[in-house]
Protein backbone atom coordinates (compact mmCIF):
# COMPACT_ATOMS: atom_id res chain seq x y z
CA UNK A 1 0.00 0.00 0.00
CA UNK A 2 1.79 3.34 -0.53
CA UNK A 3 0.73 5.99 1.96
CA UNK A 4 1.76 9.89 0.84
CA UNK A 5 1.66 12.74 3.67
CA UNK A 6 1.38 16.04 2.40
CA UNK A 7 -1.39 18.74 2.91
CA UNK A 8 -3.39 20.19 -0.50
CA UNK A 9 -2.69 23.23 -0.27
CA UNK A 10 1.45 23.00 -0.47
CA UNK A 11 2.73 23.71 -3.75
CA UNK A 12 5.22 20.33 -3.56
CA UNK A 13 2.77 18.48 -2.21
CA UNK A 14 0.41 19.52 -5.34
CA UNK A 15 3.95 18.28 -7.58
CA UNK A 16 3.41 15.13 -6.50
CA UNK A 17 -0.09 14.76 -6.44
CA UNK A 18 -0.11 15.66 -10.41
CA UNK A 19 2.35 12.57 -10.30
CA UNK A 20 -0.05 10.07 -9.14
CA UNK A 21 -3.52 11.36 -10.95
CA UNK A 22 -1.62 11.29 -14.19
CA UNK A 23 -0.91 7.47 -13.77
CA UNK A 24 -4.53 6.91 -11.63
CA UNK A 25 -2.18 5.49 -8.79
CA UNK A 26 -3.84 4.07 -5.97
CA UNK A 27 -2.96 5.61 -2.76
CA UNK A 28 -4.09 6.67 0.64
CA UNK A 29 -3.56 10.18 1.71
CA UNK A 30 -3.05 11.43 4.78
CA UNK A 31 -3.52 15.29 5.13
CA UNK A 32 -1.04 16.66 7.40
CA UNK A 33 -1.27 20.30 9.40
CA UNK A 34 1.98 20.93 10.71
CA UNK A 35 0.25 23.52 12.84
CA UNK A 36 -1.88 19.84 14.65
CA UNK A 37 0.58 18.65 17.18
CA UNK A 38 -0.54 15.03 16.63
CA UNK A 39 -0.57 15.37 12.66
CA UNK A 40 2.86 16.84 13.04
CA UNK A 41 3.87 14.28 14.61
CA UNK A 42 2.64 11.91 13.08
CA UNK A 43 4.58 13.17 9.72
CA UNK A 44 7.87 13.09 11.95
CA UNK A 45 7.50 9.39 12.85
CA UNK A 46 8.13 9.03 8.98
CA UNK A 47 10.03 11.43 8.28
CA UNK A 48 12.08 13.43 10.86
CA UNK A 49 12.63 16.25 8.93
CA UNK A 50 8.98 17.13 9.22
CA UNK A 51 8.42 18.21 5.31
CA UNK A 52 5.72 17.02 3.17
CA UNK A 53 5.47 15.38 0.74
CA UNK A 54 6.64 12.05 1.89
CA UNK A 55 5.80 9.29 0.59
CA UNK A 56 5.44 5.51 2.51
CA UNK A 57 5.54 2.16 0.19
CA UNK A 58 4.26 -0.33 3.06
CA UNK A 59 4.87 -3.13 1.01
CA UNK A 60 8.19 -2.10 0.80
CA UNK A 61 9.38 -0.99 3.65
CA UNK A 62 10.56 2.29 1.88
CA UNK A 63 10.17 5.86 2.86
CA UNK A 64 10.46 8.58 0.12
CA UNK A 65 10.80 12.13 1.08
CA UNK A 66 10.83 15.15 -1.55
CA UNK A 67 8.26 15.63 -4.72
CA UNK A 68 11.15 14.78 -7.16
CA UNK A 69 12.18 11.29 -5.12
CA UNK A 70 8.39 10.97 -4.82
CA UNK A 71 7.75 11.17 -8.70
CA UNK A 72 11.24 8.98 -9.26
CA UNK A 73 10.53 6.30 -6.79
CA UNK A 74 6.48 6.18 -8.36
CA UNK A 75 8.01 5.50 -12.23
CA UNK A 76 10.41 2.82 -11.17
CA UNK A 77 8.04 0.51 -8.34
CA UNK A 78 4.84 1.88 -9.52
CA UNK A 79 4.94 2.96 -12.92
CA UNK A 80 1.98 3.54 -15.25
CA UNK A 81 1.21 4.46 -18.51
CA UNK A 82 2.60 8.02 -18.43
CA UNK A 83 6.20 8.14 -18.21
CA UNK A 84 7.12 10.91 -16.58
CA UNK A 85 11.08 10.86 -16.65
CA UNK A 86 12.39 10.10 -20.39
CA UNK A 87 13.87 6.68 -20.82
CA UNK A 88 16.59 8.40 -23.30
CA UNK A 89 19.28 9.66 -20.83
CA UNK A 90 19.43 13.21 -22.39
CA UNK A 91 15.41 13.76 -22.52
CA UNK A 92 15.65 12.99 -19.21
CA UNK A 93 18.43 14.88 -18.09
CA UNK A 94 16.27 18.25 -19.61
CA UNK A 95 13.14 16.71 -17.57
CA UNK A 96 15.43 17.15 -14.37
CA UNK A 97 17.00 20.37 -14.98
CA UNK A 98 13.83 22.09 -15.62
CA UNK A 99 12.26 20.19 -12.99
CA UNK A 100 15.34 22.24 -10.45
CA UNK A 101 14.62 25.31 -12.30
CA UNK A 102 10.97 25.34 -11.82
CA UNK A 103 11.42 23.88 -7.69
CA UNK A 104 14.86 26.40 -7.37
CA UNK A 105 13.93 29.08 -9.28
CA UNK A 106 10.23 29.74 -8.89
CA UNK A 107 8.61 27.89 -6.08
CA UNK A 108 11.56 28.56 -3.45
CA UNK A 109 12.08 32.18 -4.35
CA UNK A 110 7.93 32.76 -4.42
CA UNK A 111 8.31 31.63 -0.62
CA UNK A 112 10.35 34.14 -0.10
CA UNK A 113 8.23 36.77 -0.96
CA UNK A 114 4.65 34.98 0.27
CA UNK A 115 6.83 34.77 3.76
CA UNK A 116 8.21 38.16 3.85
CA UNK A 117 4.57 39.29 3.85
CA UNK A 118 3.89 37.48 7.41
CA UNK A 119 7.04 39.40 9.11
CA UNK A 120 6.49 41.70 11.92
CA UNK A 121 6.01 45.39 11.61
CA UNK A 122 9.73 46.64 10.80
CA UNK A 123 11.45 43.26 10.12
CA UNK A 124 10.50 43.20 6.24
CA UNK A 125 13.47 42.34 4.01
CA UNK A 126 12.98 44.73 0.68
CA UNK A 127 16.35 43.65 -0.42
CA UNK A 128 16.08 40.02 -0.22
CA UNK A 129 11.87 40.41 -2.33
CA UNK A 130 13.51 42.71 -4.96
CA UNK A 131 15.86 39.70 -5.25
CA UNK A 132 13.64 36.74 -5.02
CA UNK A 133 11.68 38.62 -8.11
CA UNK A 134 14.66 39.24 -10.23
CA UNK A 135 15.26 35.39 -9.98
CA UNK A 136 11.65 34.13 -10.57
CA UNK A 137 11.87 36.90 -13.75
CA UNK A 138 14.96 35.40 -14.58
CA UNK A 139 13.47 31.69 -14.61
CA UNK A 140 10.19 33.04 -16.82
CA UNK A 141 12.78 34.34 -19.75
CA UNK A 142 14.32 31.23 -19.82
CA UNK A 143 11.73 29.07 -19.47
CA UNK A 144 9.48 30.91 -22.32
CA UNK A 145 12.28 30.71 -24.79
CA UNK A 146 12.61 27.47 -24.07
CA UNK A 147 8.37 26.61 -24.61
CA UNK A 148 8.89 28.19 -28.33
CA UNK A 149 10.13 24.56 -29.17
CA UNK A 150 7.03 22.02 -27.60
CA UNK A 151 3.24 21.96 -26.14
CA UNK A 152 5.03 21.19 -22.96
CA UNK A 153 8.25 22.35 -20.68
CA UNK A 154 10.71 19.71 -21.92
CA UNK A 155 9.09 18.90 -25.10
CA UNK A 156 5.68 16.96 -26.98
CA UNK A 157 5.67 14.86 -23.54
CA UNK A 158 4.07 15.63 -20.17
CA UNK A 159 6.72 14.88 -17.82
CA UNK A 160 8.06 15.81 -14.37
CA UNK A 161 8.95 18.65 -15.53
CA UNK A 162 5.34 19.73 -15.89
CA UNK A 163 4.27 18.65 -12.24
CA UNK A 164 6.90 20.69 -10.85
CA UNK A 165 5.67 23.47 -13.32
CA UNK A 166 1.87 23.55 -12.55
CA UNK A 167 2.11 24.84 -9.15
CA UNK A 168 4.86 26.58 -9.06
CA UNK A 169 2.69 29.10 -11.65
CA UNK A 170 -0.21 29.06 -10.35
CA UNK A 171 0.93 30.85 -7.23
CA UNK A 172 3.90 32.85 -8.64
CA UNK A 173 1.21 34.36 -11.07
CA UNK A 174 -0.05 35.76 -8.15
CA UNK A 175 2.83 37.57 -6.95
CA UNK A 176 5.24 38.00 -10.15
CA UNK A 177 2.57 37.65 -13.22
CA UNK A 178 4.02 36.36 -16.32
CA UNK A 179 1.38 37.73 -18.75
CA UNK A 180 4.45 39.37 -20.70
CA UNK A 181 5.90 36.23 -21.35
CA UNK A 182 3.58 34.57 -23.92
CA UNK A 183 5.06 31.48 -24.62
CA UNK A 184 4.91 30.74 -20.65
CA UNK A 185 1.34 32.39 -20.38
CA UNK A 186 0.30 29.80 -23.22
CA UNK A 187 1.83 26.99 -21.35
CA UNK A 188 0.52 27.93 -18.33
CA UNK A 189 -3.39 27.76 -19.99
CA UNK A 190 -2.67 24.41 -21.35
CA UNK A 191 -1.19 23.05 -17.61
CA UNK A 192 -5.02 24.43 -16.00
CA UNK A 193 -6.91 22.28 -18.58
CA UNK A 194 -4.68 19.60 -17.75
CA UNK A 195 -7.16 16.53 -15.60
CA UNK A 196 -4.33 15.78 -12.98
CA UNK A 197 -3.82 19.47 -12.42
CA UNK A 198 -7.10 20.63 -12.37
CA UNK A 199 -7.75 17.84 -9.92
CA UNK A 200 -5.37 19.58 -7.76
CA UNK A 201 -6.67 23.03 -7.78
CA UNK A 202 -10.13 21.88 -7.25
CA UNK A 203 -9.04 19.91 -4.21
CA UNK A 204 -6.95 22.67 -2.74
CA UNK A 205 -9.62 25.42 -2.49
CA UNK A 206 -10.97 24.92 0.34
CA UNK A 207 -7.37 25.90 1.65
CA UNK A 208 -6.98 28.87 0.35
CA UNK A 209 -7.75 31.21 2.90
CA UNK A 210 -4.18 30.26 3.94
CA UNK A 211 -2.70 32.26 1.51
CA UNK A 212 -2.07 35.42 2.88
CA UNK A 213 -2.14 37.35 -0.48
CA UNK A 214 -5.48 38.71 -1.98
CA UNK A 215 -6.88 36.34 -4.79
CA UNK A 216 -7.15 37.67 -8.15
CA UNK A 217 -10.32 37.60 -9.56
CA UNK A 218 -9.74 35.15 -12.55
CA UNK A 219 -8.52 32.98 -10.04
CA UNK A 220 -12.74 31.96 -8.80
Amino acid sequence: MLRLYYHPFASFCQKALIALYENETSFTGEIIDLGDPDRRAALERVWPMTKFPVLRDEARGVTVPESSLVIEYLQDHHPGPARLIPEDPDAALRVRMLDRVFDNYVSLPLQKIVVDTLRPEGRADPHGVEEARGLITRAYGMVDKELAHGSWAAGEAFSLADCAAAPALFYSNIVAPFASFPNLAAYYRRLLARPSFARVVDEARPYRHLFPLPWPPEYD
